[in-house]
Order: structure tokens, then C-alpha cells, then sequence
């Protein structure tokens, strides 16, 4: 990595920080269509069901920055306009993210979402899955009702990749032997179909017959997807931009950019002995932090952190292709915001 592509991208985040990182200023163009969506969104949540209609509103009361639904609305005005099926798009997108986050917390066996206890925490696993599945099939319906068939099948090839991915992750983590190819399948199925779903949505909702601006969509929403994913692991090593290490992802025995690019360049011992640290010592915080010392001092972050920005920029070259608008600096803004995000 050159000094001078490192000091290109400071630069880049600098000048775009006050910009690209406040998320209200970014989302004022389409703060009329967020409030809209926001309202028929918590309506959409309520169930005739007195369990279910308290889990639903617990859900609600403690949602997250709502960034996809946003990514739906921009590439809906990127080359077109938010109509009624704009709107039943980011609802299906937010219910499918939301009954992934419910069911990867029973997977992950976690008790904790954004800081609050997760439903399973509170209601157990047998009523966090139902739920999950609810979720699910509330987007489902939404889409078959209104015959969204283009929106449906979008977000249904989300919903396998998104498996396929957790599932080769699953069976990869249990020899370790995760290279750069597998990682970026891996992200690319788990974390950036879901993004790509949600322009891809957007887009459809607004232009359904353009298939080549769909296409180059989707591409734009899965570099965007990769670079967030890069950088949220990134956090797990932290450095004096990002905050203090926290380690969750060698303590899961997760085997992410930075370790992999560590391991690829160290002695077959230390490779060895940061495998063994990583399979059998990653509940230890002196060996956590063994391998954490071991990934900056092989530069770990910083070839993971150029990763990101090749990633950020290939995003950018494709949505330059569209012409000019607020939705289109709203995307850059919001990519940039997901890159260079603290937390």
C-alpha cells in the first residue's frame, strides 16, 4: 500500500467528513418520503396477536439507522421517481433485514442488539424465530398483493444468497481455512446482496423496464455492501481512527480480511500459533490480544482498509454513470457514510 494512496484517501475523507458523515443532512431529500415510509412501516408492524403486536413494538421502538430504506428511496430518484410500490419496496426491505437480524441473533446466540437486549433474550429462541418468520412473510404478502413480482424476485434471490453465505461461513470457520476468495464470497452473499436488494428495489420500483440501469444498480449496491463489510470488521481491531479493539469477531473464531491478509504473510510457526490462538484461545483476552498486536504489526489494517477503498471507488465509477441529481450525491454521500462511519 503507497503512502500516497494513503495520504489520497485522507485527504478524500477529509475534505467529504462534515458532508458524507452526517447522516441527517444526507437524508434531507428525501426526508418527505422517509416520514411517509416511517409511519406505514410501524402500521405495517401491528398484529391482532397480543404477543406478537408487544414483540413488534419492541422491535420498532429500538430500529436502526434505516440506511437500506434510504439506498431504496435515492435509487429510486436516481434516474426516475418514488411511487406507491417505491414505498412497499422499503417496507419488504426493512422486513427482511429485520427478520435477519432477529434470526442471527439465535444463531449467533446473542443477547444483545444495538446495545438493548435481542428478542430472543427476552422472549427466548422459539418465539425470536416465529417472529423472524412473520417478519418474512409480511414482506412476502406485501409484494404478492400488489403483484410487485420484479420487487419479490429481487429480494427472494437476497434472501438465498444471504443463506448460502451464513452457511459457508459456518462450514469454513470450523477448519479456519478461510483465504481472500472465500472472504469476499462470503461478505458479498451475507452482508452486500442485502444493499445491492435494497437499490436494486429502489430502482425497479421507479424504472421496472430498464433492465441495464437495474443491472448497474445492483453492481453499484454490492460494492457498497463489500466496503461496509470490510469496514465493519475492521472495528473488531479498531486503531486510533476507528476506537478500541473489541476483538467480538476472533472471540466467534471469525477469520476476516485482515487476519487472513496477517496469516498470508507470517512464518508457517506464527501462522500456526495465531490459528491455534484464534481455534482454541479466543475466549482469553490475553491471546485476543495477541492476535490483535499480530494483525497491525503485518499491516492487516491497512491492506483491508485500501481493500475498502478500492471497493468505495468502484461504487463510485459505477454510479457516476447516471446522470446528476440530488438522489445520485445523496448515494455518494450515504456510501461515503458507510465507509467512514466511527461506529
Amino acid at each position: 500500500m503507497s503512502r500516497l494512496s494513503d495520504q489520497f484517501q485522507y485527504n478524500d475523507a477529509k475534505k467529504n467528513k462534515g458532508m458524507a458523515l452526517n447522516l441527517k443532512q444526507i437524508k434531507k431529500p428525501i426526508d418527505a418520503e422517509l416520514n411517509i415510509f416511517e409511519k406505514r412501516f410501524r402500521e405495517s408492524m401491528r398484529s391482532k396477536a397480543p404477543l406478537l403486536d408487544k414483540v413488534m413494538y419492541y422491535i420498532v421502538q429500538h430500529k436502526g439507522k434505516q440506511m437500506r430504506p434510504m439506498f431504496v428511496f435515492f435509487s429510486a430518484k436516481v434516474n426516475g421517481k418514488v411511487g406507491e410500490a417505491t414505498y412497499r419496496g422499503a417496507a419488504l426491505i426493512e422486513l427482511l433485514h429485520t427478520a435477519t437480524l432477529v434470526h442471527d441473533d439465535v444463531v449467533d446466540d446473542s443477547n444483545k442488539r444495538r446495545g438493548f437486549f435481542s428478542v430472543n433474550a427476552l422472549w427466548k429462541n422459539k418465539i425470536a424465530v416465529l417472529v423472524g418468520d412473520y417478519l418474512l412473510s409480511k414482506g412476502l404478502l406485501l409484494s404478492l398483493e400488489n403483484k410487485d413480482y420484479q420487487l419479490l424476485h429481487i429480494v427472494s434471490n437476497a434472501v438465498k444468497e444471504m443463506s448460502e453465505g451464513e452457511l459457508l461461513q459456518i462450514e469454513k470457520a470450523r477448519k479456519l481455512d478461510i483465504d481472500e476468495a472465500v472472504y469476499y464470497e462470503i461478505i458479498r452473499q451475507k452482508t452486500a446482496t442485502l444493499i445491492a436488494s435494497a437499490c436494486g428495489v429502489g430502482y425497479a420500483s421507479a424504472r421496472p423496464d430498464d433492465e441495464a440501469g437495474l443491472e448497474q444498480i445492483l453492481l453499484f449496491g454490492e460494492k457498497v455492501g463489500i466496503a461496509f463489510q470490510i469496514r465493519d470488521d475492521l472495528f473488531d481491531y479498531g486503531s486510533d481512527n476507528i476506537g478500541k479493539p473489541t476483538g467480538i469477531d476472533i472471540k466467534e473464531k471469525k477469520m476476516t480480511l485482515p487476519l487472513i491478509y496477517a496469516l498470508n504473510q507470517a512464518s508457517k510457526s506464527d501462522r500456526r500459533h495465531i490459528i491455534y490462538l484464534v481455534k482454541n484461545k479466543n475466549l482469553d483476552k490475553k491471546a485476543v490480544r495477541e492476535v490483535i498486536d499480530f494483525v497491525h504489526q503485518s499491516k492487516g489494517m491497512e491492506y483491508a482498509t485500501e481493500a475498502m477503498f478500492k471497493y468505495q471507488k468502484d461504487a463510485f465509477d459505477i454510479l457516476h454513470q447516471f446522470p446528476p441529481s440530488d438522489a445520485r450525491t445523496g448515494l455518494e454521500q450515504l456510501v461515503r457514510f458507510t465507509t467512514e462511519r466511527k461506529k
